[in-house]
């Protein structure tokens, strides 16, 4: 995964990511990053394209915000399904 930057007292930790061609910042907290590195590596994909996937697929909100419900569904599906 890219270069990864804490972000003061808030536990957010910010990594670089480039979509469709252009790079931009996303600040997570390291647990969600760790399940979007696990989720990407049970799909076959890196990081990067997973991240990509659900920006293409959201409708509105920040890419944060959507990533953390994407990953939620994520893990709740996979809950169900074990």
């Amino acid at each position: 995964m890219p270069n990864s930057t804490r972000t003061g007292s808030t536990g957010l930790s910010k990594r670089s990511v480039v979509l469709h061609g252009h790079a931009t910042s996303v600040a997570l907290e390291p647990a969600f990053w760790d399940a979007l590195q696990r989720w990407a590596s049970e799909e076959g994909l890196s990081t990067a394209a997973l991240i990509a996937s659900v920006d293409r697929r959201r409708e509105a909100g920040s890419l944060a915000s959507a990533l953390r419900v994407a990953v939620l569904r994520w893990a709740f599906t996979a809950e169900r399904k074990d």
